[in-house]
């Protein structure tokens, strides 16, 4: 009779030993989707602060000299597709992929802005000008380090997402795999520059 009325709070006490195992990878998992996101703020962060440079740099160059219309109405168009692409929150595979083009749209018509500059050095002598260039490149350079930071975050949770047993509770909790950023097609080459 004694050993029936210690059943129950055996499996009671069973019942929070195992409640308080889930705790650990339940918290282990936030902590690391929070990182991801924290991440992915970043990254929207230093392609802000280039958007917002772009403004400035476009209106240095077009008063330092005349130059090429084309290449100024590229970087516009550029930075305006950039300006209308919206994700809130931590980005899906395609959400990521139609960011990432509207970010080489641009990326692509800076790099043509810059191979004018080559061609008037008179523009590139303007103080001004050299300074928002270097603005730019070091924008450019933070953007590549917080996608850097962003995918070691995404690899982080990823990972512990798949592992046993945080897997289990990944599942009943509707933690769902996070994108990497990826190079675009043929990234791999090196780009030709023309004069």
């Amino acid at each position: 009779m004694r050993r029936i009325r210690e059943v129950p709070s055996l499996v009671l006490t069973m019942g929070w030993a195992l409640l308080l195992l889930g705790c650990g990878p339940y918290n282990r998992l936030v902590s690391l989707e929070e990182a991801a996101d924290s991440a992915w703020s970043q990254v929207e962060n230093v392609y802000q602060r280039r958007t917002d440079l772009i403004p400035n740099l476009v209106e240095t160059v077009k008063g330092a000299a005349d130059f090429e219309q084309e290449t100024l109405t590229a970087v516009i168009e550029a930075r305006a597709k950039v300006s209308q692409v919206n994700i809130e929150g931590v980005p899906n595979a395609e959400q990521l992929s139609q960011f990432q083009a509207a970010q080489d749209g641009l990326s692509s018509a800076l790099s043509r802005l810059l191979v004018v500059v080559e061609r008037y050095p008179d523009i590139k002598a303007t103080e001004a000008f050299r300074d928002l260039q270097a603005q730019l490149e070091g924008t450019e350079n933070r953007i590549a380090v917080e996608r850097r930071r962003f995918n070691e975050a995404v690899q982080a949770y990823n990972t512990a997402r798949r592992q046993f047993p945080t897997l289990l509770y990944a599942k009943a909790f509707d933690f769902e795999d996070k994108a990497y950023f990826q190079a675009k097609p043929r990234a791999e080459e090196p780009p030709k520059v023309e004069f």
